[in-house]
């Protein structure tokens, strides 16, 4: 983890040159603030790598920071006292994390990546002070907290009910917003399919040994594949029309 203080003043300083080259500086979080606005950043803000498997933040754990995804794939997910997972959304590039601590809350969910993940950390003190001195800032986050409940209800709505079929091909279609246009895209295992569908281990693996036969995906080893976008969206529009 690396922990660099900026000071926009020093246009020589790294972070003030790691801001200004970040290529979803404007998407993200803080990037509608102006160069005075950034003088205004004087605390520590951690620039971090997360392998897969590794936690970002944990449920209940008390919250202190908020999280801008650079890169990579995280999921949101929760387990059960009887210690059934269920993985409630899942966030990609320039989407902000952690929201629940700007309101001195637990974290809600478990944080994990699901790819190699760059996130930067930053301090709900910090968010404070920016959001007492600069309006837009208050916005930004207003707007980021709509997208991320909106996000939440897409996915109970389109990915927990309904035809297998149709859940299986409407997170393949999901899965491609989170990779670059050419890439392959990141591919859960099995179990993971079904704590994000609500399925059996089974089925998920059944939904995809005929995708793939289908010619709607082809997995490119154990945790990626080419999704062939046009055949993906035939099959969901042939579902959609039963």
């Amino acid at each position: 983890m690396t922990v660099i203080p900026i000071y926009r003043k020093d246009s020589t300083h790294p972070q003030a040159q790691i801001c200004q080259a970040c290529a979803v500086r404007q998407f993200a979080f803080f990037g509608a603030l102006d160069d005075n606005g950034l003088e205004r950043i004087h605390q520590h803000i951690a620039d971090q790598r997360i392998e897969p498997g590794q936690s970002i933040f944990s449920a209940q754990e008390a919250g202190q920071a908020v999280f801008t995804v650079r890169s990579g794939v995280v999921r949101l997910e929760r387990v059960s006292e009887r210690g059934d997972r269920r993985i409630l959304r899942l966030a990609g590039r320039t989407d902000l994390i952690g929201l629940e601590s700007v309101l001195s809350q637990r974290y809600a969910a478990d944080a994990v990546a699901c790819t190699p993940v760059e996130v930067c950390r930053i301090p709900r003190t910090l968010v404070d002070e920016l959001s007492a001195a600069e309006p837009q800032v208050v916005l930004d986050l207003m707007k980021r907290w709509q997208r991320a409940l909106d996000d939440a209800e897409e996915w109970l709505a389109e990915l927990t009910t309904g035809p297998a079929r149709r859940r299986m091909l409407r997170l393949l279609l999901k899965l491609s917003e989170y990779a670059q246009p050419g890439d392959m895209v990141w591919l859960p295992m099995r179990d993971e399919m079904g704590a994000m569908l609500d399925m059996t281990v089974e089925t998920a693996s059944r939904m995809v040994s005929a995708l793939r036969r289908e010619g709607v995906l082809e997995p490119m080893g154990t945790r990626e594949a080419h999704l062939d976008m046009t055949r993906l969206m035939q099959a969901l529009r042939a579902q959609d029309s039963t």
